[in-house]
């Protein structure tokens, strides 16, 4: 049988964000766990045990893979000495933090919807390495009409204009040593996870724990 597939969404999200690669990956025969958290109202660590319980109190000790969106995948490296990985798929990880939620962290607006969580990813120090072996896609599309907080990124100019980002994340953000594949897709940070050149990618790590022609 092959390895339970746990889904991670993004801060302000639901797990429903993820249903479509959700789906297109039970279609390959794999099985999924997905769970809404809340994402809005604890810090980093509090959610990343709060996870971890859900998925030991489901799945037990089955092995697990990873695809994870934003700030799931900061909690995937917190608890990755708590499951047992085959693997994880990063989509749009702040992974070196996020200079928009450094920019942003003190409005009360922002403080208000994006609570504790949303402060800390302004400092990416002290989080844990992400499991083995793991890989990154990051978005370029950069500002979008369906990524209110891209407006403020532009509007504001947190991120210089020839920064390559997906609205929210810039590409440099998402990178770290020890990845054993990384691609880049023509995607926002809302959409990123239903874009068919992301969909193909996870499907490819799943199989074979790496990207078919892309960089490592």
């Amino acid at each position: 049988m092959k390895p339970v597939v746990v889904f991670l969404h993004g801060l302000a999200r639901t797990h429903r964000s993820l249903s479509p690669l959700r789906k297109r990956i039970e279609a390959a025969g794999y099985p999924t766990w997905a769970r809404s958290y809340p994402s809005r109202r604890m810090p980093v660590a509090e959610l990343a045990e709060t996870v971890a319980g859900w998925v030991r109190s489901d799945l037990g000790e089955a092995p697990v893979f990873g695809v994870t969106h934003s700030l799931g995948g900061i909690l995937a490296r917190h608890i990755g000495d708590q499951l047992r990985w085959r693997g994880l798929v990063m989509l749009a990880p702040p992974n070196r933090g996020s200079r928009v939620a450094k920019a942003m962290r003190f409005h009360p607006l922002y403080r208000w919807f994006y609570g504790p969580a949303g402060q800390e990813l302004a400092d990416f120090r002290g989080w844990p390495a992400p499991p083995q072996p793991f890989a990154v896609i990051a978005g370029t599309a950069g500002a979008t009409l369906g990524n209110p907080p891209s407006w403020a990124v532009r509007t504001l100019k947190i991120l210089p204009p020839e920064t390559a980002h997906d609205g929210t994340v810039a590409v440099d953000e998402t990178r770290l040593p020890g990845m054993v594949g990384y691609a880049e897709v023509p995607a926002s940070h809302t959409f990123i996870m239903s874009h068919p050149r992301t969909i193909e990618l996870v499907l490819q790590f799943l199989d074979t724990q790496r990207f078919e022609g892309e960089q490592g």
